[in-house]
């Protein structure tokens, strides 16, 4: 049976040593008043909740799934799926980090993405009702009329309603200038919807008394393509005069999709039957408001890879210390027992700190990315705030796409320590793996980020965002360059930022003659990109770990090793990743097609 334990030590380790999470909130007027205390209450509490109340349903959610009453058009959760959102909102989870306008507890983004880690490690299918809400309340608190903020962003901060994102339809995938759904004015200033949408995770479900669908249509003039899209608010059950739910609105789960993994989660074909919605932001303006939900989502789905990244590296590490399979090449190290336990091989290590460093190197990366969305969203200073948001959008792309690929990695590499009985479903390790597989295509799939980043974020503005990150790097490596202790990690750490800069110089260079150079370059740019950012995080956390490694605390000697890992093994991936990016589009594009 699996297990997990909320990683409290090394989340306190990123916020208050590595990223000083309080001191940096100081700066923050309306977040001065949290300290290490409020956050790690907080993180204790939540731990519990996600280990107590949410993991025991993982296993149950996978093996029952979600059922559709085809008559009545209801889907029935797994058991116990309802009873824990029940407790969620009673408790005030959902409105951790909402604004207090609207019923929330106005804690910083920061606290709430670990939290959120924890869920994800709990359970990802579960964790996916509740998160979905969080992108929706993110989009109405920044582009709904006044009007749409009192009815609805109350309910949705409460945990009373959830949210969804209706954006893709069977036809057109991630191209979302396809999309043929409709919205007709209806002279009251609401709309009449038609379509079908698919892949609505919670889509359709019994946990919330209302359900608030965020959907993408075009209106009758619209122009073709992504510039006449419009965004609209379709709720489940039409609010009443008193705002309660009220007439049941003709948009219905028409089928369940069924998927590789979270099976506990609700996949839905969505069917919208002339249903009424409102406008939300301006006409022919849908993907700019619906993109703040799903730059959200992005960085929610980068944690849905980190938490079953650790959640599957505790399992792998408590199997590898217990399960006794030959003896060591270099002597018996348990010589009372028929055999050695199988973490003292070495490439059971290697999986086991592949997984690790992962964890350990997602937890940092994510931590500070919330922790820039704060400052973007709350500092005084306008400057501080536009060199955060730069550095946010940024890293969006980088964080989902990263981390959703080192999690297919570690989880697979933690389900090989098991040998076959990784294979087996009661061991809980294929679970993970199969969980793992759908973050890769997420919210857009890794290629799309991968464009995103290298097309958009960086060539689009001269590479103005990455010099701006590029020199928090090279400030870091001016510091300690010469300090013998920190050479390990900060020459590569320098050598890596040389070579990026360079690559991005040749790859724009080539991108005037021809786009498809970016196209070709793209994946593996992203991820000579992400290992930066590793390299960046686990120098300064080994500078930490080195100063304190003679504190009678092994934390810090554990941390040690990770990053000398990284650095050893994971970190010359980029060698490989450079040369593949470099290689240009002919190799790739040069096959006829009808060769294949």
């Amino acid at each position: 049976m699996p297990q997990y334990n909320p990683p409290l030590r090394d989340m306190q380790f990123v916020l208050h040593e590595l990223l000083k999470v309080e001191d940096e909130l100081k700066q923050l007027p309306v977040h001065a008043e949290v300290d290490t205390d409020i956050i790690n209450q907080v993180l204790d509490e939540g731990g519990k909740f996600a280990a107590e109340v949410v993991f025991p349903l993982n296993r149950v959610g996978d093996h029952e799934g979600c059922r559709l009453n085809k008559e009545t058009r209801v889907v029935q959760t797994p058991t116990g799926f309802r009873e824990a959102y029940q407790k969620y909102v009673e408790a005030g989870w959902p409105s951790l980090s909402c604004d207090p306008e609207f019923g929330g507890q106005g804690l910083p983004i920061v606290i709430n993405n670990s939290f959120y880690e924890m869920l994800n490690s709990a359970n990802q299918a579960w964790t996916m009702y509740p998160g979905l809400s969080h992108g929706a309340y993110e989009c109405l608190h920044e582009h709904g009329t006044p009007e749409q903020k009192a009815l609805y962003l109350p309910k949705l901060v409460s945990g009373e309603w959830t949210g969804t994102m209706c954006l893709t339809e069977s036809h057109c995938g991630t191209d979302l200038g396809l999309l043929r759904t409709k919205a007709e004015p209806q002279g009251d200033g609401s709309y009449r919807i038609t379509g079908g949408k698919i892949f609505i995770s919670a889509g359709e479900h019994e946990m919330s008394a209302n359900i608030i669908h965020l959907v993408l249509a075009r209106l009758p003039d619209a122009p073709a393509g992504t510039k006449g899209i419009s965004l609209f608010l379709v709720p489940k059950y039409l609010p009443d005069a008193a705002g309660n739910p009220g007439e049941r609105n003709p948009i219905f789960c028409g089928a369940l999709e069924e998927k590789m993994g979270i099976h506990g989660n609700s996949t839905c074909q969505m069917n919208l039957d002339g249903a009424t919605g409102w406008l939300i932001g301006e006409p022919n303006k849908g993907l700019n408001a619906m993109f703040v939900m799903m730059n959200a989502a992005r960085l929610g789905v980068g944690m849905q890879s980190l938490g079953l990244t650790e959640v599957a590296y505790q399992n792998a590490v408590a199997y590898a210390k217990d399960r006794v399979q030959m003896r060591s090449l270099s002597g018996a190290k348990a010589p009372d027992k028929p055999a050695d336990p199988i973490i003292v091989h070495p490439d059971v290590r290697r999986m086991l700190l592949t997984a690790r460093a992962f964890a350990e190197g997602g937890r940092a990366f994510s931590s500070y990315v919330a922790l820039q969305i704060d400052r973007e969203l709350n500092h005084p200073d306008e400057q501080v705030r536009k060199d955060a948001a730069d550095e946010v959008a940024l890293l969006t792309p980088i964080i989902k796409a990263f981390l959703t690929d080192n999690g297919w990695i570690a989880t697979s590499e933690a389900m090989q320590v098991y040998g076959g009985h990784g294979f087996i479903a009661e061991w809980g390790m294929e679970q993970f793996v199969r969980d793992a597989r759908i973050n890769m295509i997420y919210e857009g799939t890794n290629t799309i980020q991968s464009l995103d980043l290298l097309g958009r974020k960086i060539l689009m503005d001269n590479g103005a965002k990455l010099r701006k990150f590029g020199a928090k790097v090279q400030a870091f490596v001016e510091e300690n360059g010469t300090d013998e202790a920190m050479s390990e990690f900060v020459t590569p750490l320098a050598d890596l930022g040389e070579k990026l800069t360079k690559l991005t110089m040749e790859i724009g260079m080539k991108a005037f003659q021809n786009q498809d150079e970016v196209g070709a370059a793209a994946v593996p740019y992203l991820r000579v990109a992400g290992h930066l950012v590793f390299a960046f995080l686990f120098a300064q956390m080994a500078k930490i770990a080195l100063e304190k490694q003679d504190s009678g605390d092994d934390f810090y000697k554990a941390k040690l090793a990770t990053a000398r890992f990284y650095f050893a093994r994971l970190l010359p991936e980029t060698a490989m990743l450079i040369r593949q990016a470099r290689s240009g589009a002919a190799n790739e594009m040069g096959m006829a097609e009808a060769w294949f």
